[in-house]
């Protein structure tokens, strides 16, 4: 592209600093810049390391949901009401002494993760909170349409 030298942008050149089109060019790059950075720091909290004990992954192996729930005292539940007699309804985990007794139903295994694995689920886990504390924290979310975090699976 051929830009159009003025005696002002000369001098301006001169100097170090940019001209106008240059700085407006810069000033719309440098949100972008940053969004990107924030894009790259959220990536990097989902993904595990030794470091990051407290960053949530994801795990869609049945062996190792059922470990993480089993360690913390979590039973497979659904949410009463929500299903009928060929499908159990809304999948949840239930932590005793929290506020499911109410609105929760235990179920076994078997039929927690044949709904998992029917609406395409995955579970979003934290192993311990930024405190040091072993944490409950978990959310089942959809494998499709997901950003990806590093997904952990049984080998």
């Amino acid at each position: 592209m051929a830009t159009k030298k003025t005696s002002g942008s000369k001098s301006a050149a001169k100097r170090g600093a940019r001209p106008a089109a240059a700085k407006k060019t810069a000033a719309r790059k440098t949100p972008a810049k940053k969004t990107a950075a924030k894009s790259a720091g959220k990536a990097r909290s989902k993904s595990r390391s030794a470091n990051a004990e407290h960053s949530s992954y994801t795990l869609t192996d049945h062996e190792e949901i059922q470990r993480w729930a089993e360690e913390r005292g979590a039973r497979p539940s659904c949410v009463k009401g929500t299903g009928d007699k060929e499908d159990i309804g809304m999948i949840r985990l239930d932590f005793e002494g929290y506020s499911g007794a109410e609105s929760l139903q235990e179920v076994d295994w078997d039929d927690w993760f044949e709904q998992f694995d029917a609406n395409n689920l995955a579970l979003v886990v934290q192993d311990q909170t930024a405190g040091g504390q072993k944490s409950n924290f978990n959310k089942l979310v959809s494998r499709t349409g997901q950003q990806k975090p590093k997904t952990r699976t049984a080998r």
